[in-house]
């Protein structure tokens, strides 16, 4: 059994108008920055810290990392 394609035409549906999309495009969601791989030496204590950290909020922890060096560093640069 074959289905036929739904074609929506411009223009209003009933009480409902079809309206071109203003969303942004997912790549566009997602600051890009020119990343740096370094290697860091953390204390057991700070690692683990982290670590807890991210899996209660499900995100790995190198990103919760980064982005405390980044807002110290934003906030030490004066918001540059």
């Amino acid at each position: 059994m074959t289905r036929k394609a739904v074609k929506y035409s411009p223009g209003e549906i009933g009480r409902v108008k079809v309206i071109e999309d203003f969303l942004p495009s997912p790549a566009d969601l997602v600051p890009q920055e020119d990343n740096v791989k370094v290697t860091l030496a953390l204390s057991r204590r700070s690692l683990e810290f982290f670590r807890r950290e991210a899996k209660k909020r499900c995100v790995p922890y190198q990103r919760m990392i980064c982005a405390l060096v980044d807002v110290y560093a934003e906030k030490k640069a004066g918001g540059r």
